[in-house]
C-alpha cells in the first residue's frame, strides 16, 4: 500500500511538471514586459494600429547614434515627409520571429513593420513594388538590411502584401509618410520634421568642363553606392566655374568622417 501511494504521488508531480512545461512553451516571456506570445498580432493586423510601440526619447537617442556593421559606418538621420528613395527591398521572417529588434521591440513577422539603415525608429513609410505596382504602409522598428544595394527589409506580412516573397527581392520606391508611428496629415506635422540641411564635399573647382568631368569620373569609380558626384555651376572673379561635389551625406559628421577616411585634406564640407 505504501509503495502504491508513493508511486501515485510521484506520477502526480510528474504530471504537474509536464503541464507546467507545456504552458511555458506556449507562452513566451520577454524582458520587455508588454510583450508575450498572446500579444503577437494575427496576420490581419492593421498597420494604423501600433499598440505597444517603443517611442521614448531614450530609445531615439540610442538608435540615432552612428553605428558600424561589417566594418561600414552608418549615420541615422532625420528625413522629411514626402522624401522618396529607390532601391532593392528584401524581407525577413520565421528565423527572426519573436526576437528583439533594434529599438527593443519584439519582431512580429505578421505585423506591418520593416528594417531601415538610417531612418528614425517609428518612421511610417509607403513601400511600392515598382515591378507590379502594389504597395504597403509599414513602420520602421529595426536596422538593416546590411547588404549592398538594399534599402529596406520588410516583414513577412508586408512582403506578401506587395507580392515579393517568392522572388525574395524587388525594386521599390520608399516614401516617408510620417514619424513616431503616425502618418503626418497637417502642414504643421509635415514641416515640423524637416531636416536642417543636406551636406556635400567639394572636391574640385574648374574653369573648364573637361577638368570637372575628369574629376567627376575619377570619384564615381571609387564611391560607394550611397554617394553620388554632381557638378554645380558657380562664379569666381566674375568667371563661370564648375564645382565638383560629392552628395548623399545627411549629417555634417558623416561628411567629415568621409573626408578624413579618404584623406581629402583640401576638400570642403558644404551645408545647403
Amino acid at each position: 500500500m505504501n509503495l502504491l501511494l508513493t508511486l501515485s504521488k510521484r506520477l502526480f508531480f510528474v504530471a504537474l511538471g509536464v503541464i507546467f512545461l507545456v504552458g511555458c512553451t506556449n507562452r513566451y516571456t520577454y524582458t520587455n514586459k508588454s510583450y508575450h506570445s498572446s500579444n503577437i498580432s494575427s496576420p490581419n493586423t492593421n498597420v494604423t494600429r501600433h499598440s505597444n510601440i517603443r517611442n521614448s526619447k531614450a530609445m531615439h537617442r540610442a538608435t540615432m547614434r552612428p553605428y558600424e556593421v561589417f566594418g561600414k559606418k552608418y549615420y541615422p538621420t532625420v528625413a522629411r515627409v514626402d522624401d522618396e528613395f529607390r532601391g532593392i527591398a528584401s524581407w525577413y521572417g520565421p528565423n527572426f520571429h519573436a526576437k528583439k529588434t533594434s529599438n527593443g521591440e519584439i519582431y512580429n513577422m505578421y505585423a506591418d513593420t520593416a528594417a531601415h539603415k538610417t531612418l528614425p525608429m517609428n518612421t511610417i513609410v509607403k513601400v511600392k513594388n515598382l515591378e507590379n505596382g502594389k504597395s504597403v504602409v509599414v513602420r520602421i522598428n529595426d536596422r538593416g538590411p546590411f547588404v549592398s544595394g538594399r534599402i529596406i527589409d520588410l516583414s513577412n506580412k508586408s512582403a506578401h502584401a506587395i507580392d515579393m516573397v517568392k522572388k525574395g527581392t524587388a525594386r521599390v520606391e520608399v516614401t516617408v509618410l510620417g514619424f513616431n508611428g503616425k502618418i503626418a496629415t497637417t502642414l504643421q506635422e509635415k514641416n515640423a520634421v524637416r531636416s536642417v540641411s543636406n551636406y556635400y564635399i567639394q572636391v574640385g573647382v574648374f574653369s573648364k568642363i573637361e577638368g570637372a568631368n575628369i574629376t567627376k569620373r575619377k570619384f564615381e569609380m571609387i564611391l560607394e553606392e550611397q554617394y553620388k558626384v554632381i557638378l554645380k555651376d558657380g562664379q569666381l572673379n566674375s568667371k563661370d566655374i564648375k564645382r565638383v561635389w560629392i552628395s548623399g551625406f545627411r549629417s555634417e559628421q558623416e561628411a567629415q568622417d568621409f573626408k578624413e577616411s579618404n584623406n581629402l585634406k583640401k576638400a570642403m564640407v558644404i551645408a545647403e
